[in-house]
């Protein structure tokens, strides 16, 4: 059985890919999720894609080159209306297969990969979309769950000795290495899982965007378990 999400000052639910893109963000709002049960045998595609390296992606090509049983059909369909969705109305969706992002241990005091809560940048007015069909499912956090990590005195301290240049370039430098677009959650914080099957579409920071970004991150994988994610 099926777990509903429940709409509420941040997620609003639609039930369309037209109603998806429409939506404006506005307020505390800036994530919109189409909620769906998808029929299909995911987990069927997954076993007969061949993974060639950590990340890799999924042309539709590779797709109907499989063969499948009707579940496993269903489920193709799925997939391939997405995608066209998504590039009929001008985005450039990827379909991967991963067993795990790269990790970034480089230091010891802040991480910067995917699986610290983080938020996109754009130069342009954008949104990300993603959609997990099979494998652990991302998070979101509320805004004010949250402090940007660059302001926890103990690791902004530890930022400015890495910063060779003037204390006056210290924000550029923070922005040039992304270091300001990581979170870390409060305490007593409540991640809201983004389930599978559903195709969300995320607030980005950007110069016109008019609501707080979204702040999410990627799931540790299950163990001995590739994931079949959707993201553009």
């Amino acid at each position: 059985m099926k777990d509903y999400l429940l709409e509420t000052s941040q997620i609003a639910i639609v039930n369309s890919f037209s109603d998806l893109v429409k939506r404006n963000f506005e307020g505390q709002m800036n994530a919109v999720c189409w909620e769906r049960e998808l029929s299909g045998d995911f987990k069927e595609i997954v076993s007969k894609l061949h993974l060639k390296e950590d990340i890799t992606e999924v042309s539709p090509e590779d797709l109907l080159a499989l063969e499948l049983s009707q579940e496993g059909e269903f489920a193709r369909e799925i997939i391939l209306s997405d995608l066209q969705l998504l590039t009929d109305f001008g985005a450039s969706p990827s379909l991967n297969l991963l067993r795990n992002y790269p990790q970034d241990d480089e230091f010891d005091f802040i991480s910067t990969d995917v699986y610290s809560f983080h938020v996109d940048r754009s130069p342009i007015a954008t949104s990300t979309y993603l959609c997990t069909y099979f494998g652990a499912t991302s998070d979101i956090l509320p805004n004010d769950e949250a402090i940007q990590k660059i302001l926890i005195p103990e690791i902004r301290k530890e930022l400015k000795k890495l910063c060779d240049g003037p204390n006056s370039g210290f924000e550029s430098f923070l922005g040039e290495y992304y270091f300001d677009l990581h979170y870390q959650p409060k305490p007593n914080a409540t991640p809201i899982n983004l389930g599978l099957g559903n195709l969300w579409r995320l607030s980005v920071d950007h110069p016109n965007q008019k609501t707080l970004p979204c702040i999410h991150r990627a799931p540790v994988e299950n163990d001995g378990e590739l994931r079949l994610l959707l993201i553009c």
